[in-house]
């Protein structure tokens, strides 16, 4: 199927032989199908098991491609997804609104500064913009109607609200403001945001009272604890020198770039991928001496030149995950924060920070876990669980891997 528009092409890969297009069902309905002379595997070998997901291939120039258009685009060929499309419209949204906020942020005349005087869940103190940017992305997502389950997780706040909306398909997680404590700092921040498809089990008796309906409520929240390999689609907004959006829909990672001269984010990076070989690595390495015995060698041999590579590695920790992903993805690394004698979980959330970002990660060609196991396989056991993470460059990730394996 041809365009006259001359945009990245989202087409829905199936195992097949042939080159033609046809029409196929599925749960959600018909879908718009075109069949490609790879498997869906052989064309991505990170692509997840289920069945029909889509895929963009580069077609054309991309200059001047708007979020809004990309996903226009993809809707168009993948119908079952058009309800994403008002989703990463609200999300478009949000991250331009809270663009604005974070700037000001220090100006003498905000309302962001400052704390709000209140410890949330995790014993962190908490930031008016914390709190600020929790609101804006909370009602930017919930007015689109979309979220079955709206929204839990958050990560700066206390909230772990249960709104069930009949007859609704996702579930959002999020962590507002990813790297908070360093915007005074002018260091860059981040948002990072999960969906889920929301379970047909989670229903709410409208009329039920009481007992009744916090034992449903809880239901509901079980059902959203669901392990990475069950996203429909990930993404992160950066904010720093320039606004970035990251996202994935389940076969590759696309960048945008927010043009505040037209108010819209435009394509910069398709299709990326994170190179396979590396010389620097992303972590707090205050904590080296309270690290697990195999992490430690590696980075000791990273900074010796006597790793696997044989090159000497450099150490470029921001202390803001969305921060340090991003250059990562770009430049290839690995981003860590791994567990230590004082945390042994390590700090990151697995619900909607490590498995979001692990999801991107993949997507690009990367590799993201403990050290032990997959974090896109791991089903979080409540909201707030917290895991080591090491995401990155393949080959040096894998490193990693293999000395933990040896252990």
């Amino acid at each position: 199927m041809k365009f006259s528009l001359c945009v990245l092409v989202a087409v829905v890969a199936v195992s097949s032989t042939n080159a033609f297009t046809a029409r196929t069902s599925s749960s959600r309905g018909m879908i718009s199908t075109k069949l490609h002379s790879t498997t869906e595997t052989e064309a991505n070998p990170m692509a997840r098991s289920k069945s029909k997901q889509p895929v963009f291939d580069e077609v054309c120039e991309t200059t001047g491609v708007t979020l809004t258009r990309f996903m226009n685009e993809v809707a168009m060929l993948n119908p079952e997804l058009r309800e994403l499309t008002t989703l990463f419209g609200a999300i478009d949204t949000a991250c331009k609104a809270m663009t604005n906020v974070v700037k000001r942020s220090q100006l003498p005349s905000s309302e962001t500064l400052g704390y709000q005087g209140a410890v949330n869940i995790q014993g962190e103190d908490q930031k008016k913009l914390d709190v600020i940017t929790n609101d804006i992305l909370k009602r930017a997502l919930r007015f689109t109607g979309r979220l079955g389950v709206d929204l839990i997780g958050t990560a700066n706040s206390d909230n772990q609200e249960i709104v069930i909306e009949e007859g609704e398909k996702y579930v959002a997680v999020f962590d507002p403001l990813d790297g908070s404590s360093n915007v005074d700092a002018g260091i860059p921040t981040g948002t990072i945001i999960g969906i889920y498809e929301h379970s047909d089990n989670c229903e709410i008796d409208p009329e039920c009272i009481g007992d009744e309906c916090t034992e449903l409520e809880a239901q509901c929240l079980a059902n959203t604890l669901q392990p990475g390999t069950n996203l429909v689609a990930a993404a992160y907004c950066l904010y720093s020198s320039s606004t970035f959006m990251a996202i994935t829909l389940g076969n590759g990672v696309y960048m945008f770039c927010l043009d505040e001269t037209i108010g819209e984010f435009v394509l910069s990076h398709a299709n990326v991928k994170v190179p396979a070989d590396c010389n620097i690595y992303s972590m707090n390495e205050a904590n080296f001496d309270k690290w697990d015995a195999p992490l430690k060698n590696v980075v000791k041999g990273w900074r010796e030149g006597t790793g696997k590579s044989g090159e000497r590695f450099t150490s470029r920790y921001i202390g803001s995950m969305v921060g340090d992903v991003h250059r990562t993805l770009l430049y290839g690394g690995v981003f860590g924060y791994p567990g230590d004698t004082k945390n042994v979980n390590g700090k990151l959330r697995l619900l909607y920070e490590g498995a979001p970002m692990s999801f991107i990660m993949e997507q690009a060609g990367g590799i993201s876990s403990t050290g032990k196991e997959r974090v896109m396989e791991i089903t979080p056991e409540y909201v707030h669980q917290r895991i080591p993470v090491v995401m990155g460059s393949k080959n040096a990730v894998q490193e990693i891997l293999d000395a933990y394996a040896a252990e």
